[in-house]
């Protein structure tokens, strides 16, 4: 005998209904909601340290920086989803009545942890890159001094640099910061990665 499970399938404005309520944050993905992973100490560290420096490099411009709770609505893919950093130029633009979907980063950087590092690099990029003001991905290992940088060069061309060393420089393209990688990990202890 074979079980069947059931699938459910919600629109948008469901979704956004039942996530005001929720416990936890969930992703939905074109009809589907998906629960978000809890992220590790050395996420919640690299995404933190990422956030701060960024924010105070760029205290008097024209740029807002957020963290992982502000969602991000990508039309194209029907996707919410929640990055762990973003940038946005000028003010941002909300998609319906709140303040707490916004749909306009310049720059996103996501930690990748062993569940979602697949995503990350591949669908979740492909989602992104169709917002039209998204010139800029981070992607930040949490296991060892790794950061890869996607930069837009032209229309659908992207160059890649990658960083593997604890004195490298990671200079963004898209706004006036570095940062050295030993600063993005700071206080991060590789020994604790056996968790996910």
């Amino acid at each position: 005998m074979q079980l069947e499970t059931q699938k459910f399938y919600y629109t948008p404005e469901e979704y956004l209904e039942l996530e005001e309520k929720a416990e936890y944050k969930s992703e939905y993905r074109d009809g589907e909601i998906v629960p978000m992973t809890g992220g590790t100490t050395n996420h919640n560290k690299i995404a933190g340290n990422f956030y701060a420096y960024l924010k105070f490099g760029l205290r008097g411009n024209n740029y807002d920086v957020y963290i992982g709770d502000v969602r991000l609505w990508i039309p194209r893919y029907r996707q919410h989803t929640y990055p762990d950093v973003m940038v946005i130029k000028g003010q941002p633009i909300y998609t319906g009545t709140s303040t707490t979907t916004v749909m306009n980063p310049m720059l996103i950087a996501e930690v990748l942890s062993k569940s979602t590092k697949n995503y990350d690099q591949g669908d979740k990029f492909l989602y992104y890159r169709s917002i039209p003001e998204f010139k800029e991905y981070i992607l930040i290992d949490q296991y060892q001094y790794h950061v890869m940088q996607y930069v837009k060069t032209a229309e659908s061309q992207w160059s890649f640099i990658e960083l593997e060393h604890e004195s490298a420089i990671l200079s963004l393209q898209t706004v006036d910061f570095q940062i050295e990688l030993r600063d993005l990990y700071e206080q991060v202890n590789f020994a604790e990665n056996n968790e996910d």
